[in-house]
């Protein structure tokens, strides 16, 4: 895996959320029909076209990678080296009630591990970039901001997020009242948008459970390359078999302290 070949699969990556965004924003705020999928999440047809204007991206650049999408599921070889993550929209419930917090998100993983991440808000203009071993950007020409996390906040002190209480397993979700006790605040909404907040210093911890890996993978070169960490809940590295707790924390001590309260 060369730097060489990174830069280059970022720009395809670049490439495939500018797609997206000519398929999603002439839906956004206009009649929709959403259709409930098995698990109660809505999808529409802006989900499924933007999904399918990437793979088409991908699939004529990189025919030799697996794709992985929350809309069409597997093409490829998963066994592959290497595996495009998608997920068109990320935060459907936010973008059929016309909120700007939904994302489009694009991630690369190489050997099972995310070295690629892509986090994209078409009406907002921003755009955030990770790769592994690299400081992450932020794009935004009309909003201000800039990369990189607390290092200085202990947990009394912390702005803790999460998308909605649903999203939890009961026992899981016991241990997350848990870990608000501990903070200073905790604010609800936000799905993938949240986690670049945090690279951007605004939120300081987000706990979060039953995610995907079209989920989660984009999050972690961003998060990482912004100085802070993304795992699961007892701080081990996510694989594409997690189980779906996630843990993303601004700073490591940040990070010792909500894992000894998830786990208290």
């Amino acid at each position: 895996m060369s730097r060489s070949n990174l830069s280059s699969y970022l720009a395809l990556a670049q490439h495939c959320a500018d797609a997206a965004r000519r398929v999603i924003l002439p839906y956004f705020r206009q009649s929709l029909t959403i259709i409930s999928k098995e698990d109660d999440s809505p999808v529409t047809r802006a989900d499924r076209e933007a999904e399918s204007a990437m793979r088409a991206i991908l699939e004529e650049h990189t025919p030799h990678h697996a794709i992985l999408g929350e809309e069409a599921g597997a093409s490829g070889a998963l066994g592959k080296d290497w595996l495009w993550v998608l997920d068109p929209i990320d935060g459907t419930r936010s973008f059929v009630t016309g909120r700007p917090s939904f994302t489009t998100l694009v991630s690369l993983f190489h050997e099972g591990r995310p070295v690629l991440g892509l986090i994209d808000q078409p009406v907002t203009n921003e755009r955030w970039l990770g790769l592994a071993g690299e400081p992450s950007r932020y794009i935004a020409p009309h909003l201000p901001g800039t990369i990189g996390t607390r290092q200085d906040v202990p947990l009394r002190e912390a702005e803790l997020s999460c998308t909605a209480p649903e999203i939890f397993r009961p026992v899981q979700f016991q241990q997350f009242q848990r870990l608000q006790k501990k903070v200073r605040r905790t604010s609800w909404g936000g799905d993938a948008y949240a986690y670049g907040l945090l690279a951007l210093g605004q939120i300081d911890l987000i706990a979060e459970d039953t995610l995907k890996p079209w989920d989660w993978g984009p999050l972690s070169p961003i998060i990482t390359g912004a100085g802070g960490s993304l795992t699961d809940w007892s701080g081990a590295p996510l694989t594409l078999e997690s189980e779906g707790a996630i843990l993303a924390c601004a700073n490591a001590t940040l990070r010792d302290e909500a894992i000894q309260a998830l786990s208290s």
